[in-house]
C-alpha cells in the first residue's frame, strides 16, 4: 500500500522506469502485459503520460493561474485568465488540470496512452490529448481506443474519466491500474489534500482551501467504473 508522501506526489521511491515514463511496479507489470497483448492483436499503444510529481503539477497550476500557459473552457476554447474572478479560475483550471496533492498521475496507477503509428506515418500531426482523437472513427488514435475499451479491464485497467460527470473532463487516453488506485482514492482524506495544500507555494490558496470540499466531491471522488466503456458512475 501506497504512503501518503506517496499518494500526494511526494514521494516517488514506489515507483519505476518504463518507456522513458514512470509507473508504480504492479501498475507497469501489468502495463507491459496489456501492450504486448495488443501488439499481437496488431495494435500498438504507447505511454504519453505516466507519474507526475507533486513539483510538477504545481508548476502547471501556477502557470494556469497566472496566465502563462494556455488555459481553456469546457469547450476547448482558450480563454483569458487574468479576466477571470478567483472562483472562475479555479474551476476553468480544473476542467483539464487536477488540483496539486490530487492528482491520480501522483501514484503511478495512472497513464495517458495513445497510439504512435499515425503520428510516425503523419509528421503534420501533433499528439493534443482531446476526445476526438480516440472516440470519433477518423481520429488517429480510435482503433486503439476501440481495443482498449474491449480488453483493458482483463488486465486490471479502467477508464476513470470515461465520460464528463460536472467535474473533469472526458478522457478516452487515461487508464488506471484498478487494484491500487483504488486504495489510494479511499486514503485521500479531506484533511490529507488541505494539509498538502496548505504546505505548498500555491497561487490561488485562498479560493482553493475555501472550495475544496467540493474540489474533492467533483474532481477527484467522481470517477466512472466500467467493464470496458460503460457510463456506471462511481464515487467513492
Amino acid at each position: 500500500m501506497l504512503t501518503l508522501r506517496q499518494i500526494t506526489g511526494a514521494d516517488e521511491s514506489h515507483l519505476v522506469d518504463i518507456e522513458n515514463q514512470r509507473l508504480e511496479e504492479q501498475a507497469a507489470r501489468a502495463y507491459v502485459k496489456l501492450k504486448q497483448a495488443a501488439s499481437n492483436n496488431g495494435i500498438e499503444v504507447r505511454i504519453a503520460s505516466g507519474f507526475r510529481s507533486l513539483d510538477r503539477q504545481l508548476s502547471i497550476w501556477n502557470r494556469k493561474w497566472r496566465g502563462e500557459l494556455t488555459l481553456r473552457n469546457k469547450n476547448g476554447d482558450i480563454i483569458n485568465a487574468n479576466a477571470l474572478s478567483d472562483t472562475e479560475k479555479l474551476w476553468a483550471i480544473l476542467h483539464w488540470s487536477a488540483l496539486p496533492g490530487g492528482s491520480r498521475h501522483h501514484w503511478g496507477t495512472d497513464l495517458d496512452v495513445y497510439d504512435p503509428r499515425p503520428f510516425e506515418a503523419d509528421k503534420t500531426l501533433k499528439l493534443e490529448l482531446v476526445p476526438g482523437e480516440y472516440v470519433n472513427e477518423s481520429g488517429p488514435c480510435y482503433e486503439l481506443w476501440q481495443w482498449l475499451t474491449q480488453h483493458a479491464h482483463e488486465y486490471g485497467f479502467f477508464f476513470p474519466y470515461a465520460r464528463y460527470q460536472g467535474g473533469v473532463a472526458q478522457e478516452p487516453w487515461h487508464l488506471s491500474y484498478r487494484p491500487i488506485s483504488s486504495q489510494c482514492q479511499k486514503l485521500l482524506s479531506l484533511e490529507v489534500l488541505e494539509g498538502t495544500i496548505s504546505a505548498l507555494d500555491i497561487e490561488g490558496k485562498p479560493c482553493i482551501l475555501d472550495n475544496l470540499p467540493t474540489i474533492k466531491k467533483h474532481y477527484i471522488d467522481t470517477i466512472t467504473e466500467d467493464e470496458g466503456w460503460t457510463n456506471i458512475w462511481c464515487g467513492y
